[in-house]
């Protein structure tokens, strides 16, 4: 299976929901256009993985969509490190991973259970810097550079 980008999203102020994309830039000193989150060091896009958010939908009984994560990229596919340091390439833009992310206290709020389901196997997703900016789209490959 080739690893893809499923979902795209970013949001404009703290706590506010959500919008989800089709298609948008990345770059370095911003991460996703409009993100607020995008100018945190070591943080500035989130990249969840689809099968450990549908792991722990399963493991609390409840079928949310990825966005309740509240993370910029959804991929699917992809057989990654649970470590820092390894890079991926999406559509032209390339982010490197700087730390697991932890799920917080809105996962307990979207979900009972749902903040603990996330622990393992780094459900929650990863953090990212940008190395490279560029374009980026719905359905686009994914690939782990190392």
């Amino acid at each position: 299976m080739t690893a893809r980008l499923i979902g795209i999203a970013r949001v404009h102020e703290l706590r506010a929901p959500l919008e989800e994309l089709e298609t948008t830039t990345i770059s370095v000193a911003n991460g996703i256009d409009g993100d607020v989150r995008g100018q945190k060091p070591g943080r500035q896009v989130s990249v969840l993985f689809r099968e450990g958010w549908g792991d722990a939908c399963r493991a609390v009984g409840v079928d949310l969509p990825w966005t309740t994560r509240r993370a910029n990229l959804c991929v699917e596919g992809l057989d990654f490190p649970h470590a820092a340091g390894w890079r991926m390439q999406i559509g032209e833009a390339v982010l490197e991973v700087t730390e697991e992310t932890k799920p917080c206290h809105l996962m307990e709020r979207a979900h009972s259970g749902l903040r603990l389901a996330m622990v393992p196997a780094w459900r929650g997703g990863v953090c990212c810097k940008v190395i490279e900016g560029g374009s980026i789209a719905r359905g686009d490959t994914v690939r782990l550079l190392g």
